[in-house]
């Protein structure tokens, strides 16, 4: 790798143009363009497929190694920085020395294919919370499971707390996006059934069977899900509390039933 060029000035264009991404959801959409941070993350990026425009790296920081790992492609441009520039631009406080532009992908529902006869999905509706979201994407990413749609989107997928609370499992993760009305349609018209997390009209959920295709929706913890979803629902699961609160967590409870369903399919 040929030798980068060096970036000491906060008030660099290029350093102006990472804070943009950082910061607003618009810049992202507009230039379809995101900040990756961390190693891990970037080659979880490059794994799945997204390519990277920029890659920035602190040379106080980061190892020759752990940038040789990363830089696979002589594409990529490479960039330093002195370590007062990346302290600026980095989001994590406790840093690893390498950051990327990446280019965004579309998460329209006709981007979406199944390898299994079988389907499981999570449906998560109108999630806020990037810790929340970060949490569903990362146990669907522990459960290898098919898809994970998010209805009626509120955030920005391409959020940096939202990469960083997913740990990186934005990338691992098949997405799609898309109002309830238009993933509700999908579901039926693929013959997947919908499970709905639900507190009224419900099935314990170890007594369901969750072995033919199957999308399990979760609500907000505040309203929990529409009447739509409701309405469409084949069956509402619950699981029982002993305590004295009435539910979980969004993404405990999505776990505990992901986790259910691929016990009953054997894995």
């Amino acid at each position: 790798m040929k030798e980068a060029k060096l970036i000491s000035s906060i008030q660099n264009p290029l350093v102006k143009k990472i804070l943009l991404l950082k910061e607003k959801s618009r810049e992202r959409k507009k230039t379809g363009l995101f900040i990756v941070e961390g190693q891990r993350e970037i080659e979880l990026a490059q794994k799945g497929g997204f390519i990277l425009e920029t890659v920035l790296f602190c040379p106080e920081i980061l190892t020759d190694f752990a940038l040789n790992t990363v830089i696979k492609n002589s594409n990529i441009e490479v960039i330093q920085l002195s370590k007062p520039v990346y302290e600026k631009i980095a989001h994590r406080e406790t840093t690893e020395g390498i950051l990327a532009i990446a280019k965004s992908k579309g998460h329209g529902l006709e981007k979406i294919t199944f390898k299994n006869e079988h389907p499981l999905i999570l449906v998560a509706e109108a999630p806020e919370k990037p810790g929340n979201i970060g949490a569903l994407l990362r146990t669907a990413d522990a459960a290898a499971i098919d898809a994970v749609f998010i209805a009626n989107p509120k955030s920005d997928i391409y959020n940096p707390n939202i990469i960083r609370s997913s740990i990186g499992c934005v990338f691992t993760n098949q997405i799609g996006m898309g109002s309830t009305e238009e993933i509700i349609h999908f579901l039926k018209e693929k013959d997947v059934k919908i499970y709905c997390a639900a507190l009224t009209a419900s099935k314990n959920y170890v007594d369901c069977d969750f072995k033919t295709g199957v999308a399990i929706v979760v609500g907000t913890e505040a309203s929990g899900l529409t009447n739509t979803w409701l309405q469409s629902s084949d069956q509402n699961l619950i699981i029982p509390m002993q305590g004295e609160i009435d539910s979980m967590n969004v993404s405990v409870s999505a776990a505990i039933l992901i986790f259910e369903a691929k016990r009953q399919r054997g894995f």
